[in-house]
């Protein structure tokens, strides 16, 4: 299964494309990030966010859409910025006919590190070595897309094991 991790932002959102490999060991596919100049006005900027998922979605061809959640942020201006780009996300994936999931990021660090406060640092060196690669993925927004995909990809691998005993 190939899976789309993003987290979403107005300026930067970050992307991964991480696969689930049949003997369960996953393998990533592409990453990055779709960065939107300030200058822009925020609906060209949600427009350009929205045209360049449409094309990594038709580029890739992922099976399913994992989204952070947004978490509380004192600043309303940023919040209320990233809800708009979690928005242009969910379309865009719903509209590509995509499966999307939802998780918060204690649930994301959970996934990936097995422990819910986890810091920064630590979420990127086991997506590093989850994914088999030599660095640390960069700039922090891709690293952090590619560790909503494989918390995804975990989350569905046992909720899979949970069906087949039923």
């Amino acid at each position: 299964m190939l899976a789309l991790g993003i987290d979403p932002g107005t300026a930067i959102t970050g992307y991964g494309f991480v696969r689930e490999l049949a003997d369960g060991g996953l393998d990533v596919t592409a990453f990055g990030v779709i960065e939107t100049p300030v200058r822009l006005s925020s609906e060209k900027r949600l427009l350009l966010l929205y045209d360049e998922l449409k094309k990594l979605i038709f580029l890739h061809r992922p099976e399913c859409c994992a989204v952070e959640k947004l978490f509380f942020s004192r600043n309303v201006t940023t919040a209320l910025a990233v809800g708009q780009a979690r928005g242009v996300v969910l379309l865009s994936a719903v509209q590509a006919g995509l499966r999307v999931a939802e998780y918060a990021p204690l649930e994301v660090k959970q996934a990936v590190v097995g422990y819910g406060g986890a810091d920064k640092k630590q979420v990127q060196q086991m997506v590093r070595a989850l994914l088999g690669l030599a660095d640390i993925p960069k700039p922090d927004d891709a690293a952090d897309a590619l560790a909503v995909a494989i918390c995804h990809l975990h989350r569905n691998r046992l909720d899979s094991l949970g069906r087949d005993k039923i």
